[in-house]
C-alpha cells in the first residue's frame, strides 16, 4: 500500500500502454524473476537519460539518495495535470485552479495535504491493532482451505490475493453480503490475466460499488475507516473524492500486498538458506519483511516527478519541466548503502528502503501492509510443513507488463 504515485487511478493498468514508451529493457526482468530489469542496471551515474520510444527524453534515477531527494524535495511535483509528465499517456493539459477529486498522490501540497491527513487521522493504532487479528484469521482460514483441499494449490489465486482483498473490507466496512461482489470486482480489476475489456468493466463496477458504500456510510456510519472520512473530514469530503480515496485505497492496499505475498514466497522458496533461516527462528520476520520489500522492490517504474524549476541532481543539472523517473528496484540496491545488494539476506541490519516511498507521499498504509506480509508469510511456513514449488521455478510466470511486478501464479505442494 503506498501514496509514491504509483498508485491510485493507474495501479492496476497494463503497461501495454507504457511500451509504446518506455523501453523493455527497463520493464522486462528477463531470466532473474527478483533481481532489477537489465536496462536498470549498471552505470551512467545515478542520474542518467532515459530515452523514451514516443521520441522525449526523462531521466532516470538509480540512486538511493537522488531517489530520496526527488521524493522529498518540493521542486519535483507529482502533479500530473500542472505539469506535463512525458512518460504520460494523457496529452499535457492546461494548468487547472482547482481539483474536485480525491486521487490525492497526484496532487502537491496544500491540496495533498488536506487529503492525506484526513485519511491520516482514520490509520489509528487502536484501528491497526483491530485488524492484526483479523488478518490472522483471515490467513488461517485461506491457509487451512488450501490444506483441506488436498496438498496443491496456486497460492496466488488461494492466499495471496485474497487476503488483502478481505483486509481492505475489514478497513472500509463492507458489509460481509457484499464480499463476494467485492472480491470478484477487485480479483477481475486488478488481475494480469484479465482481458482489458474484463478490467475495464470490473473498474466500472468498483466504481459503482464504491459510490453504494459511501451513500450507505453516510445513512448508517460504523466504526469503520470509510465511515470516519464521510463523517469526520473537516472540511467535508465530497461524494467523488471520498470514493476517488476508497479506490485508491483498495488498489494502493491490496496489488501492492498481493504482489508481495507471492513474489515473496517464490523468493523464500528459491533461497533455501533463507527459508531454512526463518523456519529455524520466526524471531526473524519482522526484519525477513523489511529485506524482502529491499530486495524485491515490486514497484518498477510507476514513480515519477517533474521538475518545476532547474535542479542539480547527482551531479546531472535538470532543466524546469524535466521528468524524473525513479527506479525503485535499483535504488534500492545501491551499493553505496548496502553491502552485496543483490543477496537476499534475512539477517541484514535494518535500514531505510523505498519500497514505501519516502516524503510526503509516503506510503500511509506501510504499518497495515507489514502486518499482513508478517503474519501472511508466517501462516503458510508454521501450517504448510515442507512447501516447495510444484514445478521448476523458470515455468513460474511473472508479470512484467505489469506496473507492479509480481507472479501471474506460484503453483506449490507441501507435505
Amino acid at each position: 500500500m503506498t501514496d509514491s504515485g504509483s498508485t491510485g487511478k493507474s495501479a492496476g493498468v497494463s503497461t501495454a500502454g507504457m511500451r509504446r514508451i518506455l523501453p523493455p529493457d527497463v520493464v522486462e526482468r528477463g531470466r532473474d524473476p527478483f533481481g532489477p530489469p537489465p536496462g536498470l542496471r549498471g552505470g551512467g551515474g545515478p542520474v542518467r537519460p532515459l530515452e523514451l520510444l514516443n521520441g522525449a527524453t526523462a531521466w532516470l534515477v538509480t540512486g538511493f539518495d537522488e531517489a530520496r531527494t526527488v521524493l522529498a524535495d518540493a521542486r519535483f511535483s507529482a502533479d500530473k495535470l500542472r505539469h506535463h509528465d512525458a512518460t504520460s499517456l494523457r496529452p499535457p493539459q492546461a494548468q487547472v485552479a482547482e481539483r474536485t477529486d480525491g486521487a490525492f498522490v497526484f496532487m502537491d501540497p496544500p491540496e495533498h495535504t488536506r487529503l492525506r491527513r484526513a485519511l491520516t487521522g482514520q490509520f489509528t493504532v487502536r484501528r491497526m491493532r483491530q485488524l492484526e487479528s483479523r488478518v490472522r484469521e483471515i490467513a488461517v482460514e485461506h491457509v487451512e482451505a488450501m490444506r483441506a483441499a488436498g496438498t496443491r494449490a496456486d497460492l496466488v489465486p488461494a492466499f495471496a490475493l485474497p487476503l488483502p482483498s478481505l483486509v481492505i473490507c475489514e478497513l472500509l466496512g463492507v458489509d460481509y453480503a457484499d464480499r463476494a461482489e467485492f472480491q470478484e470486482r477487485t480479483a477481475v480489476g486488478l488481475s494480469a490475466s484479465s482481458t482489458p475489456q474484463e478490467q475495464l468493466e470490473a473498474r466500472a463496477g468498483l466504481h459503482a460499488f464504491m459510490r453504494r458504500l459511501v451513500s450507505a456510510k453516510r445513512a448508517n456510519p460504523a466504526d469503520d475507516l470509510l465511515s470516519g472520512l464521510v463523517h469526520d473530514a473537516d472540511p467535508p469530503l465530497t461524494d467523488t473524492q471520498l470514493v476517488d480515496v476508497a479506490l485508491l485505497l483498495l488498489t494502493a492496499g491490496h496489488e501492492t500486498t498481493a504482489n508481495m505475498l507471492g513474489l515473496g514466497t517464490f523468493a523464500l522458496l528459491e533461497h533455501p538458506d533463507q527459508l531454512a533461516a526463518l523456519r529455524a527462528e520466526p524471531g526473524l520476520m519482522d526484519g525477513a519483511v523489511e529485506e524482502l520489500l529491499r530486495f524485491l522492490s515490486i514497484i518498477q517504474l510507476g514513480v515519477s516527478r517533474v521538475a518545476t524549476e532547474p535542479v542539480t541532481l547527482g551531479g546531472v543539472d535538470l532543466p524546469a519541466g524535466a521528468t524524473v523517473v525513479i527506479a525503485t528496484p535499483e535504488a534500492n540496491r545501491d551499493p553505496r548503502h548496502w553491502p552485496g545488494p543483490g543477496t537476499l539476506d534475512l539477517r541484514r541490519a535494518r535500514t531505510p528502503h523505498l519500497a514505501f516511498g519516502h516524503g510526503v507521499h509516503q506510503c500511509l498504509g506501510q504499518q497495515l501492509a507489514r502486518i499482513e506480509l508478517r503474519i501472511g508469510l508466517g501462516e503458510l511456513l508454521s501450517r504448510l510443513p515442507g512447501l516447495r514449488l510444484a514445478v521448476p521455478a523458470e515455468q513460474v510466470p511473472v508479470r512484467d507488463d505489469m506496473l507492479v511486478f509480481g507472479v501471474r501464479s506460484l503453483p506449490v505442494t507441501w507435505s
